[in-house]
């Protein structure tokens, strides 16, 4: 399969924030997910898949255990999910995932970060079609044959394989998210982590000076506690 390359070069461009910033992110996803479909794992793919990726992160065990506790209080709110598109200087796209209980605050703010570092907040689907919605799965390596894993997986929508120092990560389309859950869970292979990506189609090559302006805009993105992921389609420095 072709595109491991690209897909390892990609993951690059999901900015990834801090210890602090992800132990807050996972968090929201534990509260999402139980209140989506309760507090057992056994019985929450998602809520299961969420604590994967805690203990992934090294999140400590009291941080999940408090972040279950908020989240089954019927007084603690839900965050909602909301997905915001738009151009950094220089035509870079951009696409925020952010999970928040207060959506006016979010849009305020999010178009404020557009607006004070010369970005361009826009409306929905006007950078979506730049990007391909993937989820991942990274299993334990137990000295599997990769040809033989992907003919074991791929009519459960794999469509990506390849191996890392700490695993065998797996991709497939948004949509076969749980459809691939079910069946590495089913086959017995361990899950290290899993989550959504969201790959550039393209990459649009800057200079020095040029990145610095499209960084200003990431950096105040990421710091906002409303934002879960940022993706974009700038190419990355030559290492």
């Amino acid at each position: 399969m072709g595109r491991a390359f690209e897909y390892r070069k990609a993951r690059k461009m999901k900015r990834w924030s801090t210890m602090a910033k992800a132990f807050t992110r996972i968090g929201k996803d534990i509260v999402m997910a139980v209140k989506e479909g309760g507090g057992d794992p056994d019985t929450n793919p998602r809520l299961r898949a969420v604590l994967q990726n805690a203990k992934a992160a090294n999140m400590p065990k009291e941080n999940v255990e408090r972040a279950i506790k908020k989240a089954t209080d019927k007084d603690t709110s839900n965050y909602e999910e909301k997905v915001f598109e738009g151009y950094a200087p220089h035509g870079i796209a951009i696409m925020i995932e952010t999970a928040s209980d207060n959506n006016n605050r979010t849009v305020a703010n999010i178009r404020s970060h557009f607006n004070k570092t010369g970005g361009n907040l826009g409306t929905s689907g006007s950078v979506e079609f730049m990007f391909e919605h993937k989820c991942h799965f990274k299993i334990a390596n137990t000295g599997q044959d990769l040809e033989e894993l992907e003919l074991e997986l791929i009519d459960y929508g794999l469509d990506e394989i390849y191996e890392e120092e700490d695993g065998i990560m797996l991709y497939a389309p948004f949509s076969e998210f749980g459809h691939l859950q079910k069946a590495i869970e089913e086959k017995g292979f361990e899950v290290i982590s899993s989550g959504l990506d969201r790959f550039p189609m393209d990459t649009k090559e800057l200079t020095a000076e040029q990145r610095a302006d499209v960084d200003k805009l990431l950096e105040r993105l990421e710091e906002d506690d409303d934002v879960q992921h940022v993706y974009h389609n700038m190419k990355e420095e030559e290492e």
